[in-house]
């Protein structure tokens, strides 16, 4: 059995990934270290790496606040 190698993705597979701009992206790997390799002028990715990345807080807004349920709430 052979193991199945991961194929690199394009800038536009993961915008349709995650839901974001290409300047968001752009962003992201430049100043939060998204894990992307330039090939020539070309960036290409391994959507295992975004998705750990994204886990891992890589992609959450520094001013973001966390939202409760009870803070929802009418009183």
């Amino acid at each position: 059995m052979t193991d199945a190698i991961e194929p690199w993705v394009t800038m536009k597979d993961v915008q349709e990934h995650l839901g974001a701009r290409r300047e968001t992206i752009t962003q992201w790997i430049g100043k939060r270290k998204m894990p992307a390799y330039k090939v020539g002028r070309q960036w290409k990715f391994k959507l295992s790496e975004i998705d750990e990345w994204v886990r891992s807080g890589g992609a959450a807004d520094d001013d973001q606040t966390t939202w409760h349920a009870e803070e929802d709430v009418d009183a």
